[in-house]
């Protein structure tokens, strides 16, 4: 029986033929990035460029609204000369030193407690009702019992922010466990997994899906609660900055602050985006 072979050449016309595929595929998706970025360029470029217009045309009140240039100014002073309570990285370190150890423990805490309500169904029963009346709660007015309970340190700030992202991730870690695949589970056992096998190859990695898709506002959230908890009481962070700057009526300083933090945010989301991207790369190819 003779087996048929291929042509060199055609075998590699087809390599040649995959390999400019790729090229103007990837071609496709630069341009696209390019395209988006420019259209949010525009948009920015848009909306700064009206409210200096209209503050510099005095149409707008600069001492309420203050302007663009006038905040990036102050930021560039907080940057060279430091604020009035210190130097400016100081508190940009402690809010997000606050931000990342509640965003970790919160998560940390909503994994095993998601795995936990949603692998037994007494526990779920038990703590179910309890957890919906905490969560239907406005977790901001807890800030002040913290402080009082924990000082104006970092841990009220940390205690609050772990709060705020409990419950964002909570629902989804717990629904993602209730939704792994039964069939999978039961193959498992028949080959022979034990309960950690498990927890550790079929269910945490089937309910990092969901869990993955709610770490963006999380995060958010864990801002949140550090900032809050800083401009409630606190002696150091952006938070505190924005404080300081309502209380003698700066608005450029408030503004200056809240950049600070929009950019902070941006460069978490980012940070987040690519974690996602490393453990659930499949939800990421591209459709051409």
């Amino acid at each position: 029986m003779q087996t048929q072979t291929v042509p060199r050449n055609m075998r590699t016309q087809s390599q040649a033929e995959v390999e400019n595929r790729r090229k103007e595929l990837r071609a496709k998706a630069l341009k696209r990035r390019l395209r988006n970025l420019a259209l949010q360029i525009s948009v920015f470029i848009i909306l700064v460029g009206s409210w200096q217009f209209l503050a510099s045309r005095k149409i707008i009140d600069p001492f309420f609204f203050s302007s663009p240039s006038a905040i990036v100014e102050h930021m560039i002073d907080w940057f060279v000369n430091g604020t009035t309570q210190g130097p400016l990285y100081i508190h940009f370190l402690v809010t997000f030193e606050e931000t990342i150890i509640s965003f970790v423990l919160g998560v940390v805490l909503v994994v095993i407690t998601g795995y936990a309500l949603g692998m037994s169904e007494i526990l779920s029963v038990i703590f179910g009702p309890y957890i919906q009346m905490f969560n239907a709660l406005p977790r901001v007015v807890l800030a002040p019992i913290f402080i009082l309970w924990l000082g104006l340190g970092m841990s009220s700030k940390i205690a609050l922010g772990v709060t705020l992202t409990f419950f964002i991730v909570f629902f989804n870690a717990f629904q993602g466990v209730r939704e792994v695949d039964r069939n999978l589970v039961n193959n498992a056992r028949l080959l022979g997994a034990n309960k950690r096998q498990l927890a550790r190859h079929v269910i945490l990695p089937s309910a990092l899906t969901w869990i993955l898709s709610s770490l963006h506002t999380s995060f958010g959230f864990a801002l949140v609660g550090a900032v809050v908890g800083e401009f409630i009481g606190a002696t150091e962070g952006l938070g505190f900055l924005i404080s300081q700057a309502q209380g003698a009526f700066d608005t450029t300083g408030v503004f200056a602050g809240m950049v600070l933090l929009s950019i902070t945010a941006l460069i978490a989301d980012k940070l987040v985006s690519n974690l996602e991207k490393r453990f659930i790369a499949w939800r990421h190819v591209r459709q051409e």
